[in-house]
């Protein structure tokens, strides 16, 4: 068995691609997202009427939030970023699992009192909680096991205000399969029917880090993206991953054979909307990614984000691409075509021309415009649109 490579010229939007999808969604087209965030959530979820074979490789490098926590209490992998896309591709239908969905989504008080959030606690660490009562009895099993690993291991003091019972139930099933993700993401997948695949980019606790072109260093996803502390005000030079306190040699964290055939099997790749730095770019610094993905002969389309991303200081469209392309440059080790690694750049209607005709003579790739803002936020895309436009390039 041998690949052959075809070229095809393609309609935007191929209302007969569209069509087929929309009918069998399980043979949709493989799509593939270099993601994290909440940035693809709503087009994840409209994606799912088109194909449920996209996947989905998350950076597990969150620094922020109630991710936070969980990652100072056990020492672990971000989950939030995770949680969210398994929920976003979840079957919401009465056809699914939506006593388990409504659990998994389930956030505890931010604002209560210490006793009525201490409660609420104990109720699902004893499996009396409504939430849980509504499920079957092996399912509720299953997860009451995975929270008392979780409370087995917590310290005495963890903050639980706000946190998401799906972000306990995953750091319990990691505490329980010794530590690994990939197991409790597979049965979580399979509790909430997810329409496609979601796992981290590497299964690895680590931090980014970023140089920045005033001469500063900051490690910490939470640092750059200007939510929970103050925009950094310079541009991001290089992102590189880190132990916490130095940056780690480019080869210490490998892409995993599992992720490598995703890639390789993939109909489309997407950098999508979201932080640039710390949501896209994270996700390509492991070894092998650019190597993987230059391999793969297939259409490469980065969609920048509307609106302002605060990580992206003083940057136009073609430095974007630029940082973009880093990363994967730099995995390969050698001179290669922009093509192997980007083949389009859609950008919405919104665009000024001149700042696309500078990134196409710049870079040597494609760029195009559409209308894919919605149109009472136009900071904002719509999911339609976009996955109309993914599924036709496919």
């Amino acid at each position: 068995m041998s690949d052959i490579a075809i070229l095809r010229q393609a309609t935007v939007p191929d209302n007969l691609r569209l069509a087929r999808s929309r009918a069998a969604p399980n043979l949709g087209p493989r799509l593939l997202f270099f993601s994290g965030g909440s940035a693809l959530n709503d087009i994840s979820r409209t994606l799912k009427q088109y194909t449920h074979n996209s996947a989905h490789l998350i950076t597990p490098f969150d620094s922020g939030g109630s991710s936070q926590v969980l990652r100072e209490a056990f020492g672990m992998p971000a989950v939030g970023d995770l949680r969210s896309r398994l929920m976003a591709l979840a079957d919401e239908t009465e056809l699914g699992q939506p006593d388990i969905y409504r659990l998994f989504s389930h956030r505890l008080p931010k604002e209560a009192k210490d006793k009525v959030l201490a409660r609420e606690v104990a109720r699902l660490f004893d499996g009396s909680h409504p939430l849980l009562k509504a499920l079957s009895k092996p399912m509720r099993q299953l997860i009451v096991g995975y929270l008392r690993h979780f409370k087995a291991a917590a310290p005495a003091d963890l903050d639980y205000r706000n946190a998401s019972i799906g972000n306990l139930i995953l750091a319990g099933g990691y505490l329980d399969n010794d530590r690994v993700l990939e197991p409790v993401l597979f049965l979580m997948s399979k509790m909430v029917d997810v329409r496609g695949t979601v796992r981290p980019i590497a299964d690895v606790n680590l931090q980014i880090g970023a140089e920045l072109e005033d001469g500063r260093r900051v490690i910490g996803q939470r640092q750059m993206t200007g939510k929970e502390s103050a925009p950094l005000g310079t541009r991001i030079t290089r992102l590189f991953l880190s132990d916490g306190i130095d940056a780690l040699p480019a080869d210490a964290v490998r892409l995993p054979k599992r992720n490598q055939k995703l890639i390789e099997t993939s109909d489309l790749i997407c950098y999508p909307p979201g932080s640039l730095f710390s949501s896209v770019i994270a996700n390509l610094l492991p070894a092998g990614v650019g190597r993987a993905i230059a391999a793969r002969r297939v259409p490469k389309v980065y969609i920048p984000s509307l609106g302002v991303d605060p990580e992206c200081h003083g940057m136009q469209l073609t430095d974007q691409i630029a940082a973009l392309l880093a990363p994967l440059r730099a995995d390969l080790g050698h001179s290669v075509p922009t093509d192997a690694l980007l083949t389009h750049v859609i950008c919405d209607s919104q665009t000024p021309a001149p700042e696309l005709d500078r990134a196409q003579r710049a870079h040597g790739v494609s760029c195009h415009r559409y209308p894919l803002a919605r149109q009472d936020r136009p900071d904002r895309y719509d999911p339609t649109e976009v996955c109309t436009t993914l599924i036709s390039l496919s």
